[in-house]
């Protein structure tokens, strides 16, 4: 049996240079860490941390049928999508199941422009390229992508070009930037104010070291990622989620608009409505581990008299809050905040308690509204 062969992305020997800690992820060479978890989580929190997501899949899907055909898989509105606005969302099975969540947005007047899970983007492109129809297009683009995120991360890239500080959360631009061609986002993956930036491939270590000059600026690993992702309450596909979970189980709701919920024609509709009017038979929820070691990924949550009722599904501990948190699906009748369960970690019982999502407040930054 031969290892697997792992891709890089265009800043895999930026990474090294650094002194990074490499590891597999998504079928990707990626940095887990450079002078530590701990202390990138805390950077990140306190400053701005630097992040290489250009293992995730970067696609556009252009045509005049391109958003008709997009919407019959996801359950959000995006005919009324207006350019330089992007929204979160679903790509549904005809079960309601989470096949991936995405990001897909209107930078410009060409189309959607779409990010996907690593590990499922192959899986997607497959997926679009056999079920669009009409002269729905899809193109995969070969690109690098960058996050900033931090409370500083709005200072550092206004340095570089000031309308960035102008643009609201979940705002996208496509606009010359460090001298390329870029796709920008003011959104990310760690519940901080912060930025995505699209970068073509070749001028990729160019930008993410120029953006690394500013001593507000440190990289960060996939390790630091993944802590700050589970303190903000955001899923994780492929752990949290997956093509069994409906957008209702895994307390996505924000997710489906209105007007598709009324029209009822994506996806898994018959399901999810069901669920949304009688209730799932499990549900997302957080939790504060008041015990003993984290519960990580695959502890059994169990109710006051030992009986396993659910699974965790992220866990660890929370740098910010000093306490070991968690995520995972129970019944609904075990999901009310405050409620007292028990999480079974190594064999040992611990003591746990249903907290409300996000454990640490979300930061977004979002433009006073105008009269």
């Amino acid at each position: 049996m031969t290892d697997q062969v792992l891709k890089t992305t265009p800043l895999n020997a930026a990474h090294r240079a650094l002194g990074a800690r490499m590891v597999g992820f998504g079928g990707y060479d990626m940095p887990v860490q450079y002078e530590g978890v701990l202390a990138e989580h805390r950077w990140t929190r306190e400053h701005a941390g630097l992040f290489d997501v250009s293992h995730m899949g970067q696609c556009k899907i252009t045509g005049e049928d391109a958003t008709a055909q997009f919407e019959r898989f996801v359950p959000g509105d995006y005919e009324i999508l207006k350019a330089g606005k992007q929204k979160y969302s679903l790509l549904l099975n005809k079960d309601g199941g989470i096949i991936d969540d995405l990001m897909a947005g209107r930078p410009d007047h060409d189309g959607l422009f779409v990010v996907v899970n690593a590990g499922n983007k192959d899986e997607d492109f497959a997926f679009w390229e056999a079920n669009l129809e009409g002269d729905a297009k899809l193109t995969v683009l070969d690109r690098a992508l960058i996050a900033i995120q931090g409370p500083e991360a709005a200072e550092v890239m206004a340095a570089h070009e000031p309308i960035l500080a102008e643009m609201g959360f979940m705002e996208c631009a496509r606009l010359m930037l460090f001298g390329v061609d870029c796709y920008v986002s003011r959104s990310g993956y760690t519940g901080e104010d912060g930025y995505e930036i699209s970068v073509p491939a070749d001028q990729a270590e160019r930008v993410w070291n120029t953006i690394l000059e500013d001593a507000r600026v440190k990289p960060i690993g996939l390790g630091a990622r993944d802590s700050l992702r589970l303190e903000a309450g955001l899923p994780l596909h492929g752990h949290d989620i997956d093509p069994t979970t409906s957008p209702v189980e895994g307390a996505l709701t924000f997710a489906l608009s209105k007007s598709r919920k009324e029209r009822a024609d994506f996806n898994g509709a018959d399901r999810i409505l069901k669920e949304l009017a009688d209730g799932p038979s499990r549900v997302r929820v957080g939790l504060i581990v008041k015990e003993g070691a984290p519960a990580r990924e695959g502890a059994e949550i169990a109710d006051m008299d030992g009986n396993v009722i659910g699974k965790v599904t992220s866990g660890g501990p929370s740098p910010t809050l000093g306490k070991n948190i968690a995520m995972g699906f129970v019944p609904p009748a075990y999901a009310a905040l405050g409620a007292d369960l028990k999480v079974i970690v190594r064999g040992k019982t611990a003591a746990a308690e249903v907290v409300a999502m996000p454990f640490v407040a979300q930061r977004y930054y979002r433009k006073p509204k105008t009269v």
